[in-house]
């Protein structure tokens, strides 16, 4: 089983910081065609994201779900819907105790992506992360998984490490799906070369 795991803010949505708000959730430029073309390719999709406003008391937890929801619908409509959603409520600079705390959640770590791969029964290295910063590359390396940057302008840092080396570098989600089938149908061609072979 493959999957294919999407950031959420600047990624799959425009980027609005701390937005709980359903009303001002806009996909971003060719995530519907992303999403269609990688289930096309047999890809599970599911959308993980860092929501660091619940520790710093920007919002409640209670707040997330909503907000899924309405994402939901909205890509259900498309018949692309996430299988799955995941989200780290927690930051160390947070001022809400519960959540003002080191977890192995919260990106670039990667336990999104093993609690994912664990309840789904998920081949990590045979699938991708994509993201529009660093530290989910970091995050996808971290867990087995390929992975591909969104060069959109919003990551802005650039601390580098082998670990946040990207595999690809796409413009944008279209482009990004695009090219992970590519890399898919190689692999598949090569398989299957190989296996003639013998």
């Amino acid at each position: 089983m493959r999957a294919v795991f999407i950031d959420k803010d600047g990624t799959l949505v425009d980027d609005v910081p701390y937005n709980v708000d359903p009303a001002r959730v806009c996909l971003s430029s060719g995530a519907v065609a992303c999403l269609r073309l990688l289930r096309r390719q047999g890809f599970r999709l599911f959308v993980v994201t860092n929501q660091p406003g619940v520790a710093r008391g920007y919002f409640d937890e209670s707040e997330l779900m909503p907000l899924f929801d309405h994402l939901h619908r909205v890509l259900d409509c498309q018949d692309v819907a996430p299988d799955g959603y995941y989200y780290c409520p927690h930051s160390p600079d947070g001022v809400v105790p519960k959540y003002a705390i080191e977890c192995e959640c919260r990106k670039p770590l990667p336990g999104m992506l093993l609690h994912a791969a664990e309840t789904h029964g998920i081949d990590l290295s045979a699938s991708w992360m994509i993201g529009d910063i660093l530290n989910d590359v970091e995050c996808g390396r971290r867990a087995g998984c390929k992975t591909v940057l969104i060069d959109n302008g919003n990551e802005t840092e650039w601390l580098w490490s082998d670990m946040r080396r990207p595999h690809l570098v796409a413009p944008d989600l279209h482009a990004a799906a695009t090219m992970i089938c590519q890399c898919e149908q190689a692999r598949s061609s090569m398989k299957v070369h190989s296996d003639a072979e013998i």
